[in-house]
């Protein structure tokens, strides 16, 4: 011991004040410090369960933490212990979990109304609202890490498209609380819900045109990846029953570009159309810009009927018949059953109905 410094022998043997410190200091500029990556490759996991691990553990089967746990004495890794720390309390934040592209969420107004009744009722619990967009596969990957690190402390899920939530199944089996908004195909029974009676909707809307009198009714169904899309195109064909006639339906992505586009289909294949059902109000906007630049008159020749009840129904000339879905109610209920299963309670599912909001387009 050399003035309280511990004396050491260095590569030639030799002893010298600080040698024990200059050598750690040598040995960490040669070997790279181990990373979360190598501790993930190591144990078989995803980053995202290691990031969990390392901020308190939340949402990490048993089975996961011990893998982590060994593969971080392996490889090296040092736990930051701050981290531990803040991890052991809520995030006290919830995710707006949108799996559509930039653009949908600019040009639908439903996801701004959605977002808003969302933020309002968290707003009375004090909790702020996160948006995360997961319309591509690497804005998935961002979004299943931040939420498995444990910044958020529960999901609501926006416009569920099958073939995007692949992703879903990693938060499933992290038993992160999620409540979506319409039904999760495939995801039914392991995540709650809030939807509006979309098949009720659409027969409400088949029939009320019927009663006008109107016997060629066709359709813009929605993308049948969705559950709005599949109820709503279910709807309308139970209603028509014998008459139903699969040349009478198109499918759009709910814009008003494949609104229009599936409308000039329409017209092409059945002139005589007197009437469509659109299953949204963006798409029967695009519909009514073909069906008048046709030349055709809107209700006299052909009725159009909406769904949503959206601002959009409200900008065209004539303006939109359409279902109205209750958006803010929904957004509310799918806060308050998301805070009972962050509460522990079983997750649950509820069905709002739908109501006809007659304007001029029929």
């Amino acid at each position: 011991m050399l003035g309280g410094v511990p004396a050491v022998t260095d590569a030639a043997g030799k002893r010298g004040r600080g040698g024990q410190y200059a050598k750690a200091v040598t040995d960490s500029t040669v070997r790279r410090r181990p990373t979360i990556d190598d501790v993930a490759a190591e144990a078989g996991v995803s980053r995202g369960t290691v990031s969990r691990v390392l901020t308190g553990g939340h949402w990490v089967s048993p089975e996961s933490l011990d893998a982590v746990n060994r593969a971080i004495k392996k490889v090296g890794y040092r736990i930051n212990p701050h981290a531990r720390n803040l991890a052991t309390s809520k995030a006290n934040s919830i995710a707006f979990l949108l799996t559509e592209s930039h653009e949908r969420l600019f040009e639908d107004p439903n996801f701004s109304i959605l977002m808003r009744g969302a933020a309002q009722a968290l707003e009375e619990r004090d909790l702020p609202l996160v948006l995360l967009m997961a319309g591509s596969d690497a804005e998935q990957r961002r979004a299943a890490d931040f939420i498995l690190a444990g910044h958020v402390d529960g999901v609501l899920l926006v416009s569920s498209h099958t073939g995007r939530l692949d992703f879903m199944s990693e938060l499933v089996a992290a038993n992160i609380p999620a409540i979506a908004c319409g039904v999760p195909i495939g995801f039914e029974r392991k995540i709650g819900y809030v939807s509006a009676a979309d098949a009720d909707g659409a027969r409400s809307a088949v029939e009320y045109l019927r009663e006008q009198g109107r016997r060629r009714i066709a359709t813009i169904a929605g993308p049948q990846d969705t559950s709005g899309g599949v109820a709503r195109l279910a709807g309308y064909r139970e209603e028509l029953g014998e008459d139903f006639d699969e040349s009478l339906v198109a499918i759009g992505d709910y814009s008003r570009a494949s609104g229009a586009t599936a409308m000039a289909e329409l017209l092409e294949r059945d002139p005589q159309i007197d009437a469509v059902f659109v299953a949204n109000d963006l798409m029967a906007a695009g519909a009514l810009d073909v069906i008048q630049a046709a030349g055709r008159s809107v209700p006299d020749e052909i009725a159009i009927v909406g769904f949503d009840d959206s601002p959009v129904a409200v900008t065209t000339t004539p303006q939109l018949t359409t279902m109205r879905q209750p958006f803010e109610r929904i957004s509310n209920e799918m806060v308050r059953l998301l805070m009972q299963v962050i509460e522990g309670q079983p997750a649950a599912a509820l069905t709002v109905p739908t109501e006809l909001v007659r304007r001029g387009s029929a």
